[in-house]
């Protein structure tokens, strides 16, 4: 019986720990992390970018602005951030999946990939592609958190709700409904296990 309550203990609280770090199953919930926007800003709107696509210049930037550790880098000028923005919002953004939103416009916006550790310049790409971004509630409002790449090109689908549209879809189903109903599913195993 003692082994039972120690297993049944450490069950519940690997399923909790996990629910803890799952990603937001639709945009625009409650954010987990404060600085989520700060940290994307600095990641991907900063000031005083090269404005080509000359591999020496991103090279001396990147190593005197940090991103060594960073293989793939994505790069948008800094007077878009409002639009950056605005796709967390139901004009400027459609639900993608889980807790990303695409853009409705496409984005021109340099990608710049490095050697993992040595600031190598691989590559430097000028690209324009729908952004697909990771939106999240932070002080009231639904800003983006996380530059997902998009490297199939996707555009938003017609039939896609707005970003900050309450609604829940229909293919979506919540991961804490379903992370609740396998622990309670495990429980009652367990206990019917036991019983016999």
């Amino acid at each position: 019986m003692a082994a039972l309550r120690v297993f049944l203990t450490l069950a519940i609280c690997l399923l909790l720990g996990h629910q803890t770090f799952a990603r937001n199953d639709a945009p625009c919930q409650h954010s987990k992390f404060n600085n989520g926007f700060n940290t994307f800003v600095k990641r991907h709107i900063r000031s005083g970018t090269p404005n080509n696509v000359n591999q020496n210049e991103w090279y001396d930037y990147i190593k005197n602005n940090g991103g060594c550790d960073r293989p793939t880098q994505s790069f948008l000028p800094t007077r878009d951030l409002e639009r950056v923005k605005a796709v967390c919002t139901n004009k400027g953004g459609k639900v993608y999946k889980d807790n990303l939103c695409i853009s409705r416009e496409p984005f021109t916006f340099v990608t710049v990939r490095s050697e993992l550790g040595t600031c190598g310049i691989r590559s430097v790409r000028l690209e324009n592609k729908h952004l697909i971004l990771a939106c999240e509630e932070l002080s009231n409002q639904c800003l983006p958190v996380h530059f997902e790449g998009n490297s199939e090109n996707a555009v938003p689908s017609n039939n896609a709700r707005g970003c900050q549209d309450p609604r829940i879809s229909d293919d979506a189903p919540s991961n804490r409904l379903t992370t609740w109903l396998g622990l309670l599913s495990v429980l009652l195993l367990i206990i019917y296990g036991y019983q016999n």
